[in-house]
């Protein structure tokens, strides 16, 4: 079992920007373990995969509607995953999840595109709210 635990939602002003965190200890190096957010009216299964990075090497992947806008990396606190959001617009609030998945599509840990269905283990997810 994989646990993992995200803080850092909250509500801002278009422009702002705001930084989310995910603890996830149990998380093994050759896995992927990223962001994906799910806007209000939307299901499950229409997840967006926001940013993901490959723990074996390192290789990001980002959306193309927040590149240049967010970047993920591995937290200083060990086994822990950050993602800074800058320039945030009101189309990026969401309830955002932190999934891990421990055998990661090379598709994902390429860099090329990681889809929801692919990821095995998630948080309870942590609100953003971007106002105009």
């Amino acid at each position: 079992q994989v646990r993992l635990v995200e803080s850092g939602g909250g509500s801002v002003q278009a422009g702002g920007s705001l930084r989310l965190s995910c603890a996830a200890p149990e998380v093994t190096s050759g896995s992927c373990i990223g962001w994906f957010r799910q806007a209000s009216g939307k299901e499950r299964e229409e997840r967006e995969g926001v940013a993901s990075i490959y723990t074996g090497d390192g290789t990001t992947y980002y959306a193309d509607s927040v590149k240049g806008r967010f970047t993920i990396s591995q937290g200083k606190v060990r086994n822990t995953l950050d993602l800074q959001m800058n320039s945030l617009k009101p189309e990026d609030s969401a309830m955002y999840y932190c999934a891990a998945d421990p055998d990661c599509l090379p598709a994902c840990y390429s860099g090329l595109v990681c889809l929801a269905v692919d990821f095995d283990y998630w948080g309870q997810g942590t609100q953003v709210t971007v106002s105009s």
